[in-house]
């Protein structure tokens, strides 16, 4: 079975010193609670004051981004070698943002991906189409053609690693959400291409999220879907509270 995942994409958004206080908030809404796995990804100047206070605790750590550069002359950029020595476990790879505002192609996402897994880190690769491609009948084909991207770098042993988001575009801090079956009908898509890529016992090992105006007033109705396996979470993992109710979504009274 696989375990529910909520992970917290912070964006650019939070000092260090304010990470220090939304992270001991959330600490105390959802410790000791071990049927969601719980990811943060702060920006990178709040990573290692992150780790410093999620130690000994069920919360993990992510980051936002990678080079596919081991090392040298990329002025701004942070290697999967540096995110691995300060402890981040996942990173969120192929974000809409990262192939909008900086041109990031499927190639590219592909050997960050790689790189990643190079040095243990686990890959949240996110998926999605815009709105006029979805509105023209493009929404698979958009998906497939990021997805096939990753296919191409990786073997049985190493998909296994990958966790995928779907995010439709159009739903990324909108407000408006994609409904539960059109998420499903996405994210079972996915599921599918990966079977047949790999295997049927790959594909159903596999975690699949789904992103775009996550809440608590939808995220139990989505996790109702059998191939939703948890949320990439945007603004609102930038409250404690109102992540943590995202993460117990189990005991949601609506």
């Amino acid at each position: 079975m696989r375990k529910p995942l909520i992970v917290g994409n912070w964006k650019m958004n939070k000092t260090v010193t304010e990470s220090i206080g939304l992270i001991k908030e959330m600490i105390d809404f959802v410790q000791d609670y071990e049927q969601t796995e719980v990811v943060i990804c702060p920006p990178f100047t709040s990573l290692w004051v992150a780790r410093e206070l999620i130690q000994d605790t069920n919360i993990v750590l992510g980051a936002q981004n990678i080079s596919y550069h081991n090392e040298g002359a990329y002025t701004g950029e942070v290697s999967a070698r540096m995110l691995q020595n300060i402890g981040c476990d996942y990173v969120i790879l192929g974000h809409s943002e990262r192939r909008s505002y900086f041109q990031e192609s499927s190639e590219d996402v592909a050997k960050k991906v790689r790189q990643a897994l190079n040095f243990g880190i686990k890959p949240i690769v996110c998926v999605g189409e815009r709105l006029v491609e979805r509105e023209t009948g493009k929404a698979r084909e958009i998906v497939s053609e990021e997805a096939a991207a990753i296919f191409e770098v990786l073997n049985k042993q190493e998909i296994v690693n990958i966790v995928f988001a779907y995010e439709p575009i159009w739903a990324i801090g909108t407000g408006k959400s994609a409904t539960p079956q059109d998420a499903s009908e996405i994210i079972k898509y996915i599921r599918t291409l990966v079977g047949n890529k790999y295997d049927e016992t790959i594909a159903q090992h596999i975690r699949i999220l789904y992103g775009g105006s996550v809440s608590p007033e939808n995220i139990k109705s989505l996790m109702a879907e059998p191939d939703i396996d948890g949320a990439l979470v945007g603004g609102a993992s930038l409250q404690a509270l109102t992540f943590s109710k995202l993460v117990k979504f189990q005991q949601l009274q609506l």
